[in-house]
């Protein structure tokens, strides 16, 4: 357990042995901000100081407890016991009988009970922001924006429910046709990465379970609360419809959950968003035994400006594209090429506008980069 504070050795010996068992415990849990009545809306989205980071119809967990830390201040936010090899078994089994419901469900009844999972997000799309901000380090703006995607890409599924395409063909034999129809892979695993963890998952789930598919998602390891505080909604939509709540189940963990994931024959298709290097690794395992994969990997982008450029704008775009979300994003711009004769304009306005650049607090209304 990590310690905070400064104390010398010899007062934290002092201070253990003085104090009782629970006293101990308690001072331990009050340390976490989630028991800070500042942020007492972590409760509003069914967090507590333990969480259980696997689902699949009920909550369980027996693997590793990590305590999941605000990058801003580096303070212990709450508690998440990891999903296990066990649990990760119990969760493609529960999901592979949640497909067996879901794909009889008719395409656009799925689309209402998408739809009713865009409305629950919209309700809580306010808390969600601030746990990214509190959980990522992404301003709070960026935040509720990322929650905004999930809902925006929600309602094009819920629209795409009702468009499956299908070619009718003419054939050689008299009085017949030939009809195409496109059918439900089954269990669609999703490995999430910790810059987007909402939007990301959205982007997969909302296509997926419209089509008839059911989700199993590994969030990143540092960001397991927003994985638990998203599947908890899920969840209650889904238990308000009288459905397999492992529709949409979440296995919290590290390599070893992802790994099994990725050679796991029961995974009909596996999405990654991650940096190139492991990328690499998972597209590797999934090939192995000849499964579909999807890849979002990093990128190295750059903004090659002309003589004849809007300075104004190349400023605007530059500090915008290098700056937003810290930095850290697959479409963040790592280089500016740069025509000789405005060189110096560019970098010397561009210098300008970082120093007006306000760091601090994601979630103060005032910073713009966490």
């Amino acid at each position: 357990m990590a310690t905070f504070g400064i104390f010398s050795r010899a007062s934290k010996v002092l201070t253990l042995r003085t104090q009782s068992p629970v006293l101990r415990i308690h001072r331990a849990m009050s340390s976490l901000l989630i028991e800070d009545p500042k942020y007492s809306w972590l409760k509003d989205l069914g967090l507590s100081s333990s969480n259980n980071g696997a689902y699949y119809g009920k909550w369980g967990g027996s693997g590793e407890e990590t305590t999941s830390y605000c990058p801003a201040n580096k303070q212990p936010i709450a508690k998440v016991t990891q999903a296990s090899p066990a649990d990760y078994e119990k969760a493609i089994q529960a999901s592979r009988e949640a497909w067996n419901v879901w794909a009889d469900v008719p395409a656009p009844q799925r689309g209402e009970i998408v739809r009713q999972m865009g409305e629950a997000l919209r309700k809580h799309k306010n808390a969600l922001g601030k746990l990214e901000a509190l959980e990522v380090g992404k301003i709070l703006a960026e935040g509720e924006g990322e929650v905004q995607e999930y809902i925006d890409i929600i309602d094009y599924a819920v629209g795409l429910s009702r468009m499956f395409a299908g070619h009718v063909f003419p054939s050689e034999r008299p009085s017949h046709l030939l009809m195409e129809q496109w059918n439900p892979l089954g269990v669609v695993g999703a490995i999430t990465a910790y810059n987007f963890p909402v939007a990301v998952y959205g982007w997969n789930s909302s296509i997926a379970l419209v089509c008839g598919n059911v989700m199993l998602w590994k969030g990143a390891p540092t960001t397991p609360l927003v994985s638990v505080a998203i599947t908890k909604i899920l969840s209650s939509v889904l238990e308000a419809n009288n459905l397999p709540g492992a529709i949409c189940s979440l296995v919290q963990g590290g390599a070893d959950i992802g790994t099994l994931m990725a050679q796991d024959t029961r995974v009909n298709l596996l999405s990654f968003t991650g940096s190139t290097p492991v990328g690499h690794k998972v597209s590797m395992m999934v090939q192995e035994r000849f499964g579909k994969f999807l890849l979002e990997l990093g990128g190295n982008n750059a903004l090659i400006v002309n003589e004849d450029a809007d300075i104004e704008m190349v400023v605007r775009s530059a500090l915008f594209a290098c700056a937003g979300t810290a930095g850290q994003r697959c479409t963040t711009t790592r280089r500016l090429m740069l025509h000789e004769s405005v060189h110096d304009e560019v970098v010397g306005r561009l210098v300008k506008a970082y120093g007006q650049l306000r760091v601090g607090d994601p979630l103060d209304a005032e910073t713009l980069y966490g």
